[in-house]
């Protein structure tokens, strides 16, 4: 079975699968037009069979396929989740649970950050992608058969590069790294789309709160407008305007049309009186409501060079672990450990501080150092020997 497009295979399939133990799943979506994804196929693989369900298909029922995914115990395993749950919230109203990010887990296990899954399928189930499906139009109808090999082979090998890192993890006793890690994916609110929030998405380097109020209402009712109309939000405004807006308010059509991307045809139209109604709003709110950035910690000047300590520390740390970096500590982690040793950042909590965030500290304190042998990088101990006040160096290999 590859194909299936009708309800009753697609409810006979979904049975067959409900005691597996696990299914991989995928999916192809087209997003370049909409502000919703629009799914166009879903992939699930158990371990007997797999096929490709046209969720495009004339009176399909997805019900079976829902459940399946949200609801059954049955573990689904995903390669980069995010974007795929997003789809399955949308639709069901449910995160899938229980899951597994193969991503995630790859990372844990040292692969990199990120990594790839025809990275990992090559690495791990010995296999090469065809990737010439890769960029294909998912919602032109019929499908040929090499769009839906290419499909599946997202979901055929996944099964084995799953494999192979559940006994990674097992082997080293890290599964409640990953536990932590997929703890957000199964986060409800991670896929909530609040317009009143998505001010918060856009790159601000600072500003007052008059301006943070106008960039604020002016988000909301992009937001809005974006899915009211189901279109990207930038098919609307873009991220540049809508910060040249809250800068300097317009207040009249022919300031409108002056501001940056807007023009004299987007402000005589309707989306003009929107814009100058929602800054209008802002302006005219209660001032104490108005939002503020978050103080930015104080870093005292001159911790560069220990910064740079604590990167080269990183890397040694993770390498000899085989973890990423990325998910131990990121660089403004390593900025805020560098001026506070109680910094409310991850990499000083649980496993992380096992596995840097300990040393991080003695580095700082002068009870570590760091050293090279040719091309690698030794670690030295340094601890007070309490009978003779002098200090004594223990050298070890990153470990």
């Amino acid at each position: 079975m590859t194909l299936i497009t009708t309800s009753d295979a697609l409810a006979a399939f979904c049975a067959r699968q409900d005691g597996a133990d696990f299914v991989t799943v995928d999916t192809e979506f087209m997003r370049d037009k909409t502000y919703w994804p629009k799914l166009c196929l879903v992939q699930v693989a158990g371990p007997h069979e797999h096929a490709a369900i046209d969720s495009m298909a004339p009176g399909i029922d997805l019900g079976p396929l829902l459940d399946l995914v949200t609801v059954s115990p049955v573990l689904k395993v995903f390669h980069a989740a995010r974007q795929d749950i997003e789809i399955f919230v949308r639709l069901a109203g449910r995160v899938p649970k229980p899951l597994f990010d193969t991503q995630v887990a790859a990372m844990v296990c040292g692969f990199g950050d990120s990594v790839a899954y025809d990275t990992l399928v090559a690495k791990l189930a010995d296999a090469r992608i065809d990737k010439s499906s890769r960029y294909t139009d998912w919602q032109h109808r019929p499908l040929t058969q090499r769009q839906i090999d290419y499909a599946l082979s997202d979901v055929i090998y996944l099964r084995r590069v799953y494999a192979k890192l559940q006994r990674r993890l097992e082997r080293s006793g890290r599964t409640h790294w990953l536990e932590d890690e997929l703890g957000t994916l199964a986060d409800p609110d991670t896929y909530r789309t609040d317009p009143e929030s998505a001010w918060q998405r856009i790159k601000i380097r600072g500003g007052n709160p008059r301006f943070l109020a106008v960039l604020r209402e002016l988000s909301a009712w992009r937001e809005r407008e974006a899915q009211r109309r189901d279109i990207p939000r930038n098919r609307i405004l873009r991220d540049d305007s809508l910060l040249d807006l809250a800068a300097h308010p317009p207040g009249s059509l022919d300031e409108l049309a002056r501001a940056r991307g807007v023009g004299r045809g987007v402000a005589e139209g309707r989306l003009g009186n929107d814009i100058l109604a929602a800054v209008a709003r802002a302006l005219a709110s209660d001032p104490k409501t108005w939002p503020s950035l978050p103080p930015r910690p104080d870093i005292p000047q001159g911790l560069g060079p220990l910064t740079d300590l604590l990167r080269v520390l990183l890397k040694t740390k993770c390498e000899v672990h085989d973890v990423a970096q990325r998910l131990v500590a990121s660089a403004d982690d390593l900025e805020l450990i560098a001026a506070d040793d109680n910094a409310d950042v991850p990499a000083l909590k649980g496993w992380r501080r096992e596995v840097f965030g300990e040393d991080a500290i003695k580095l700082k304190h002068g009870r570590l150092s760091l050293g090279a042998d040719g091309s690698q990088i030794k670690l030295i101990r340094i601890d007070p020997d309490p009978a003779t006040h002098t200090l004594r160096a223990e050298i070890a290999a990153g470990g």
